[in-house]
């Protein structure tokens, strides 16, 4: 555990930071996170074992960077994460809370539930600093789990590290996504049905962690939790073949039949909230990347969580993501060779059949009377960006990149007045947009279905 020693410490590297130039840290409304690396290189795999101690006095109240660490103090299994993000000088990192022999500790930190398993997002190419966090929150309305997040200001060996968000990362968990557990010994009747998640993301290039579609090209479905090796043959094979008879079923002739069509192994509700939150923002790695998956026990598959959606609200310079006019899910017809992912060909097919177009469209004027109201979408905004008041400054001063090209942005505004006008214009235009455009029939005998 941490002593104050290591505090006085963290304080003498402060000073040296100051004088290098590094932005002035002393205090801050959001919880301080501060990390020592005690010497080594936070690295992209293996997670290496360092000291975390977390400051938050309360909703309300000030955090001082010598206050003592009174929400966590202890140790860290922490690594570089992302893809294309690894990229940018600003890092995001995957870490375990761990206890003194380095076991996993599952523990509450920073009022979320327990587990061991998170992520400190660095919020690097979306200038609002807010996108993934109105996903997130919109969605957690909609389905019964979306990551929950805190925002907080980082300190890496003395280093101002700017703003992050310390995110739930998706698993199994009774607090995350409440599916059931499956266990080794699980290979026949009702406990080989669930719980599994799979996601649906860029290929590999190892087939022992990965399958392919075998209806469509460049469609690769990955084991999230449980990972491959933690699951034996049997259970692989079953939820391969699910996903497989799914496939089947959504392409054959009677598709459209309740009971021997796509509707007999999908939860239809699950699939039209995710296919809503992906065309609402349409993000360009929209259904063909960091898109989820997953299957309960004695369930149909679902759709979601939703994750990462950075490059989303027009935050794109190619494949139509700045326009917002046309559909996400049309992306292969767009930009379709040029990448090696691509949206899965069921959201097509799935809106050629009345009963599915119907069912989007009256969710869509369900949400929109409330959840999706521009009124409520504007007031979370501002809300965030009030929230965000202080430390956006001085993260902006240590990465520099107001009215600067990050990759990939369209909008590149002067100021971050200007970065919160851009999104709101965006948002107000992609809803009227889908509004006028957006198939299907409702009446006024709709209710919504969870199944």
């Amino acid at each position: 555990m941490y002593d104050r020693y290591f505090q006085v410490l963290i304080f003498s590297w402060f000073a040296m930071a100051l004088i290098y130039g590094q932005v002035e840290f002393t205090d801050s409304n959001l919880p301080i996170i501060v990390i020592n690396s005690n010497g080594q290189k936070i690295v992209d795999d293996p997670k290496v074992t360092c000291d975390m101690g977390i400051i938050w006095n309360g909703q309300g109240h000030r955090n001082f960077i010598d206050d003592d660490f009174n929400d966590y103090d202890g140790k860290i299994g922490i690594e570089i994460r992302g893809s294309t993000s690894q990229k940018y000088p600003k890092k995001s990192y995957g870490l375990e809370t761990r206890d003194s022999c380095g076991n996993n500790l599952n523990i509450s930190l920073l009022g979320l539930p327990e587990e061991n398993d998170w992520v400190l997002y660095g919020i690097y190419s979306d200038k609002s600093l807010m996108r993934n966090a109105i996903t997130y929150s919109l969605y957690g309305d909609m389905q019964p789990w979306s990551p929950k997040f805190v925002y907080c200001e980082l300190v890496i060996d003395g280093e101002y590290m700017g703003l992050y968000m310390l995110i739930e990362k998706i698993k199994r968990d009774k607090h995350r996504l409440d599916i059931a557990e499956i266990e080794m010994d699980d290979i026949s009747g009702d406990k080989l049905t669930g719980g599994y998640v799979i996601k649906i993301d860029k290929p590999t290039g190892s087939s022992s962690i990965s399958w392919s579609s075998k209806h469509q090209k460049k469609l690769e479905f990955l084991y999230h939790d449980p990972k491959r090796e933690e699951l034996n043959e049997i259970q692989r094979n079953y939820i391969e073949n699910y996903i497989a008879d799914f496939e089947k079923a959504v392409y054959s002739r009677n598709f459209q039949d309740p009971d021997s069509g796509y509707r007999a192994y999908i939860n239809v509700g699950s699939f039209i909230d995710f296919m809503i939150m992906q065309e609402f923002a349409k993000t360009v790695d929209g259904y063909r990347s960091s898109s989820f998956m997953y299957k309960d026990r004695n369930k149909k598959l679902a759709c979601g969580p939703v994750w990462d959606f950075n490059l989303s609200y027009g935050n794109a310079d190619y494949c139509g993501g700045f326009n917002p006019e046309g559909w996400q899910y049309e992306f292969a017809d767009v930009c379709g060779l040029f990448y090696s992912s691509q949206p899965p060909n069921w959201w097509k097919r799935l809106l050629e059949d009345p009963y599915f177009t119907n069912e989007l469209k009256c969710r869509w004027q369900y949400l929109r009377s409330d959840l999706l109201s521009i009124d409520h979408i504007y007031n979370m905004i501002d809300a965030t960006g009030l929230q965000l008041a202080e430390a956006k400054d001085r993260n902006f001063k240590k990465w520099t990149v107001l009215d600067e090209y990050v990759n990939w942005n369209y909008f590149i505004g002067e100021t971050y007045d200007e970065e919160i006008g851009y999104l709101k214009w965006w948002i107000q235009e992609r809803v009227d947009f889908l509004d006028e455009n957006l198939p299907g029939t409702c009446d006024d005998s709709w209710t919504y279905s969870t199944d």
